[in-house]
């Protein structure tokens, strides 16, 4: 028996378990079978401690586990461990403890083995439990709701008392003519049997998109209880999270509810502006500015009319946009290309809830302690402005009554023509190169960053800029990537930095990617998505972009760890 695991997302996967031959995707659901029931006959493995006339796997129900901590492992072979939790179902109704549970388990087994949750898979829960990094689960909550006369849904059980038709159309419902009230114990049992195995084909889905986080926090809402695990997932364990999340995506965050402002990628996205981003250093104007529903700003129909006015002055360069946007805070106009500054939507009715202004308020005041200008010019609706110009010393207001409206553009622009009195006009070309160091700095920390672009030039035309210096390409921003991909000369000027190393064995030869074995040591700082310098004998041989973090690489006995870009 062999688990490998092919698709990550957060801490939820696609696996593969080889059983005899046989392949077995997860998450998956092992089917009880007894004397009383069948196994449901579209499971992949089955649960029982009879005899089973079968070629599927079967598993045994566990006898005697070997305890460890407060957790009972189960091991199937010298390869594999399945971690069984005892008392699953009592644990869950207990939020934080379950979470605590869960989560510290898979930091002290790692990623390579498989935890089972029995008894308390639904389809309402399914998503969540795999979102926490759950592999397997089993049908016993399947067959207690039928006992009790329930019903399955894709948001919670039913009893049949409470239904006047069956609002299903699985192969159980739409093949028999009875009432609810009229329906067998056998009729529900495989009813709930499709809506559970319906389900976790659909997770499975929605993993292999990246897309899990979007799913659950749409099915949290069916249960308190799943709310509540969700938020001490957030709020306990961004670390860990964070860790697995990847810092270059094309997914889009649909931020329509609370739980969506504590994602991980939120959460670093608004602590890297404070803490690595810094202004271009010439710019001595602030312009705030309103977001757009087309993502990235600079493309969507709104900010060409903001970016016509600025364009219009003597002066355009010495103006830093600064996009004031929920659920991320502050996006520097540098920044707009980024994951998920780039790919994120959320609900408008123009207006600001309590906790988005606390938010918005408290990234402010402490963006303009570490960033400071002149003079700040807030071209914003009505409804912003309230409640951030306190936090703005001496604001500049602009907006009349629409950012968009003809007598606010013309406002903006004259105001703008105005505030430049004074100011040494800004080179063009070295305030991209300030905007490509400032993205550089929010990307590898600000040392890095200013080292990797000092002494350089910029050319073509945005999104698609080169980095050159001596005629020599060091690295590229696209917009699909939003990041700077580096070239071998990129990554020897930097090379020098602790940071973002990999150091593969000696006789390892890399070919296309490095997997995890031919790893000895990399930088636990590095997310997926991350540009990664290739050292083997301490020199540099080539320059990737990470498919694991870092921890993973280290620890991980399998699987691509690093697709090569450049290679000596």
């Amino acid at each position: 028996m062999q688990f490998n695991v092919k698709k990550s997302d957060e801490l939820s996967r696609i696996g593969e378990l080889l059983i005899n031959d046989k392949r077995i995707v997860t998450p998956n659901i092992l089917s009880v079978s007894t004397n009383r029931f069948k196994a449901f006959d579209k499971a992949d493995i089955i649960l029982s401690n009879n005899k089973v006339k079968t070629n599927k796997p079967v598993f045994k129900f566990l006898q005697t586990p070997l305890k460890l901590d407060e957790f009972f492992f189960y091991h199937i072979d010298e390869k594999t461990e399945f971690i069984i939790i005892e008392y699953t179902s009592q644990l869950f109704k207990k939020s934080k403890n379950f979470v605590d549970l869960i989560i510290n388990l898979r930091k002290k087994i790692g990623y390579e083995k498989i935890i089972y949750t029995p008894s308390i898979a639904m389809p309402s829960n399914l998503a969540l439990l795999c979102y926490m990094g759950i592999d397997l689960f089993d049908t016993t909550s399947a067959i207690i709701a039928a006992r009790n006369k329930n019903m399955f849904f894709a948001d919670g059980e039913y009893s049949i008392k409470d239904l006047i038709e069956l609002p299903c159309n699985c192969p159980i419902c739409n093949n028999i003519n009875k009432k609810p009230s009229e329906l067998s114990f056998e009729d529900i049992l495989n009813h709930n049997y499709y809506m559970l195995f319906n389900e976790v084909k659909q997770v499975r889905n929605i993993i292999k998109t990246g897309n899990l986080r979007n799913y659950v926090e749409k099915k949290v809402k069916t249960n308190p209880l799943y709310v509540t695990i969700l938020r001490n997932l957030d709020m306990n364990y961004y670390e860990f999270l964070e860790e697995q999340t990847p810092v270059v995506s094309n997914k889009t965050i649909y931020a329509t509810c609370s739980e969506s402002f504590s994602r991980s990628e939120i959460k670093r996205f608004q602590s890297r502006v404070l803490n690595r981003y810094c202004k271009p250093s010439c710019v001595k104007i602030l312009l705030l500015l309103p977001c757009s529903a087309k993502k990235p700003y600079s493309f969507s129909k709104t900010h060409k009319f903001f970016r016509r006015a600025i364009l219009d002055t003597v002066n355009p360069d010495i103006i830093h946009e600064l996009i004031i946007t929920s659920p991320l805070g502050l996006v520097p106009r540098e920044l707009e290309l980024v994951y998920p500054a780039a790919n994120y939507d959320i609900p408008v009715i123009g207006v600001w809830n309590e906790d988005e202004k606390k938010m918005i308020k408290t990234l402010l005041t402490k963006y303009l302690s570490k960033n400071k200008y002149e003079k700040i010019i807030v071209h914003l609706p009505k409804g912003i402005t309230s409640f951030i110009k306190d936090v703005i010393k001496k604001p500049i207001i602009t907006c009349i009554d629409s950012p968009t409206s003809d007598e606010s553009l013309e406002k903006l622009k004259i105001t703008l023509q105005e505030s430049m009195v004074g100011f040494e006009k800004i080179d063009r070309y070295e305030r991209t190169r300030q905007n490509l160091e400032s993205l550089a700095c929010y990307q590898f920390g600000k040392s890095i960053g200013k080292k990797l672009l000092k002494d350089t030039k910029i050319f073509g035309r945005y999104p698609d800029l080169m980095i050159i210096e001596n005629s020599k390409q060091l690295g590229m921003l696209t917009k699909d990537r939003g990041f700077i991909s580096l070239t071998l000369a990129g990554a020897k000027k930097i090379e020098s930095s602790e940071k973002y190393r990999v150091e593969i064995a000696d006789d390892f030869i890399p070919k296309g990617s490095i997997l995890s074995p031919g790893i000895l040591n990399a930088d636990e700082d590095i997310r997926i998505g991350d540009e990664v310098l290739i050292f083997r004998k301490k020199s540099l041989i080539g320059i990737g972009a990470a498919v694991m973090n870092g921890l993973d690489m280290k620890k991980s006995s399998y699987g691509e760890a690093i697709k090569i870009r450049h290679i000596l």
